[in-house]
C-alpha cells in the first residue's frame, strides 16, 4: 500500500512528485525507497539498472512494496536506443526501420508487443515514441530514431506507436515536442535551434504531435532546442509560449508534459538543473526528468530543496506546482488500472515481429547478380562515435549475426582518415563486408568506401543508418537501423538463409 512520512507536508511531497530521477545499481537504494516514503512517485530507469527481465520485473516490484502506484519509467525506443537489451542490442528495429515498411498495422503490432515485455517486467511509462521529423539529413542525434522525413508518414505510425503501446498497458510519451528532427546540433552537448518559420514548425513539426494526442498519449516530452518562431527567448522545456500557449491552448493537450533530461547541457549549461527546473515547472512542465547523468539522493534534494524555494519566495505558483503534482497522480492512477489487466493475453501477440519487421524493412541494391556468401568474410565497421542516446553499451552491425551462419566470419573496428587503408590490411584476401552508419554525414566514412571499392570491387555494403548516400558496392542493404535484429536481416542476405 501507498504510505507516506508523516513528517512530509504537502508542499515537499508535490515538489517530490513532480521529479522523476534515475539512481545507480539493479536494486533500489535505501534512499530511494525513502524519498518515495515521502512522496516521490516516479523512477526512471536506464541501461545500468538492468540485467535481465527477471532482474527488472524484481527491481520493480521491490519499488511498489513501497508505493503501489509508482511510476515507473524507462527510455526504450526500440531499434537503436535499448535499454531493455542495452547489452545485445534490440529485438525490435527502430522507428526508421518501421518508416520504410510504411505499414502502420505492423507498427502498431511493435509497440504492442514491445510494451506487452515492458509491462511483463513491471514498467509502465515509455519515454517513446520519437515524433521528429528527420527533415534535417545532418542531424546527430535523430536520425534512425525518427520515422522518416515525410510529415504524414510520421504523423500516422507516431498515431500507431502510440495506441500499440498503451494498449498493452504502457503509457506512451511522445517526444521531443515541439519536435527535434530539423536540428544539426545535439542537445545532449548544446542548445539546438530551429529557424523554421511558424507556417513550417505548424505544418511540419506540429502535426505528429496532434496525431499522437487525438491517439490518447498519456505523456508528451519537451526539447530542449531554441524555436524562435515560437519562442524567441527561451529553450521549448522552459517556454510558456512552447508548453502552455501552444500544447496545452493550441492543441488541446491535457495529459502529462515530461522535460527531456535535464542534465542535458542544453539547459544544465545555460541555466543549471536547480534553476531550469523551477523554470520548466513554472512554464506548464509538470514532470522533470533527471537521472541519466546525475542520478543520486544529493541531485533529488537539489530540486525538492529548488521547487519548494521558489514557491515560498513566489517565483513559482503553489497553484502551478500542485497541478503539476496531480497530473503525474493522474498518470499513475491509469497505470495502475492499466497494468491490471494481463498484457501477456494481449490478442495477436507476437515474440517474432520484431524479426519479421526487421526483414521487411531492408532495401537492397545490386541483388541480382548477387551470390550468396559460402565463406566467411571479413566485416569491416566504419565505426562513428555514438549519440548519447544511444550510447556506446549496445553492440551494433551484422558480424555477430555473420558469424553465426558463417562461423569463422572476422571483423574490425575503424575510423578516420586511415580507416580504408587499416580495413584492406586487416580483410587480407577474405571477402570485405563494410559496414556504416550515415555514410552522408561522415566525409571520411565515404573516404573509406572509395578506397575499399577501389581496391576490392566486390566489397559488399551495409547501411545501418539513415540511407541518404547513393547504394553502392558489389551489393548494398540499408536496414535503416542498427538494431540487432536488423543485423540478423541483413546477415540472413548476405549468407542466402
Amino acid at each position: 500500500m501507498t504510505t507516506f512520512a508523516s513528517g512530509t507536508d504537502t508542499l515537499t511531497r508535490d515538489a517530490l512528485t513532480v521529479l522523476q530521477p534515475g539512481f545507480t545499481g539493479t536494486t533500489a537504494p535505501d534512499w530511494l525507497l525513502r524519498r518515495i516514503g515521502e512522496g516521490l512517485a516516479s523512477v526512471g530507469l536506464f541501461g545500468r539498472n538492468i540485467a535481465s527481465p527477471e532482474q527488472l520485473a524484481a527491481l520493480t516490484a521491490q519499488l511498489r512494496a513501497e508505493r503501489d502506484d509508482v511510476i515507473v519509467a524507462i527510455d526504450e525506443e526500440g531499434g537503436d536506443v535499448t535499454r531493455l537489451e542495452v547489452r545485445t542490442g534490440s529485438s525490435f528495429p527502430g522507428n526508421h526501420a518501421l518508416g520504410a515498411v510504411d505499414d502502420v498495422e505492423l507498427t502498431r503490432e511493435v509497440a504492442r508487443e514491445l510494451g506487452r515485455r515492458l509491462a511483463e517486467c513491471g514498467v509502465n511509462l515509455n519515454w517513446a515514441p520519437s515524433a521528429d521529423v528527420n527533415s534535417n539529413p545532418a542531424n546527430p542525434v535523430i536520425g534512425v530514431r525518427s520515422f522518416g522525413a515525410d510529415t504524414a508518414l510520421v504523423a500516422r505510425h507516431t498515431a500507431a506507436y502510440v495506441t500499440g503501446l498503451q494498449s498493452a498497458g504502457v503509457a506512451a510519451c511522445t517526444k521531443h515536442f515541439p519536435g527535434h528532427g530539423d536540428t544539426a546540433v545535439d542537445s545532449h552537448h548544446a542548445l539546438p535551434r530551429i529557424d523554421a518559420e511558424a507556417s513550417t514548425v505548424q505544418e511540419r513539426e506540429l502535426a505528429p504531435f496532434r496525431a499522437a494526442i487525438a491517439a490518447g498519449t498519456r505523456a508528451v516530452m519537451s526539447a530542449h532546442i531554441l524555436v524562435p518562431a515560437l519562442d524567441p527567448d527561451h529553450p521549448a522545456t522552459l517556454s510558456r509560449s512552447v508548453l502552455s500557449d501552444l500544447l496545452r491552448g493550441g492543441l488541446g493537450y491535457d495529459g502529462l508534459i515530461v522535460t527531456d533530461g535535464m542534465e542535458m547541457r542544453a539547459i544544465a549549461g545555460t541555466y543549471g538543473i536547480e534553476r531550469g527546473s523551477v523554470l520548466a515547472v513554472a512554464a506548464g512542465a509538470d514532470a522533470i526528468c533527471v537521472g541519466g547523468g546525475l542520478a543520486d539522493d544529493e541531485t533529488v534534494r537539489r530540486l525538492r530543496d529548488a521547487l519548494v524555494t521558489a514557491v515560498r519566495s513566489g517565483e513559482l505558483a503553489e497553484e502551478r506546482l500542485a497541478e503539476a503534482a496531480d497530473r503525474v497522480r493522474a498518470l499513475a492512477r491509469w497505470t495502475a488500472q492499466a497494468g491490471a489487466k494481463d498484457a501477456a493475453a494481449l490478442p495477436g501477440a507476437r515474440a517474432d515481429i520484431g524479426q519479421l519487421a526487421a526483414r521487411r524493412a531492408l532495401t537492397v541494391t545490386g541483388a541480382e547478380g548477387f551470390t550468396p556468401l559460402t565463406e566467411p568474410p571479413y566485416v569491416a565497421a566504419l565505426t562513428p562515435v555514438a549519440n548519447i542516446a544511444v550510447g556506446e553499451e549496445t553492440p551494433w552491425g551484422v558480424a555477430a549475426e555473420l558469424g553465426r551462419l558463417l562461423p569463422g566470419t572476422e571483423t574490425g573496428s575503424f575510423a578516420g582518415e586511415e580507416a580504408g587503408r587499416e580495413a584492406l590490411e586487416a580483410a587480407g584476401d577474405r571477402r570485405i563486408v563494410a559496414v556504416v552508419r550515415d555514410e552522408h554525414r561522415h566525409p571520411w566514412m565515404a573516404g573509406a568506401l572509395d578506397t575499399l571499392l577501389g581496391s576490392r570491387p566486390d566489397t559488399i555494403v551495409v547501411e545501418m543508418g539513415v540511407p541518404q548516400a547513393a547504394p553502392r558496392g558489389a551489393l548494398h542493404i540499408a536496414t535503416h537501423g542498427a538494431a540487432r535484429v536488423c543485423g540478423r536481416a541483413a546477415a540472413e542476405v548476405l549468407a542466402g538463409a
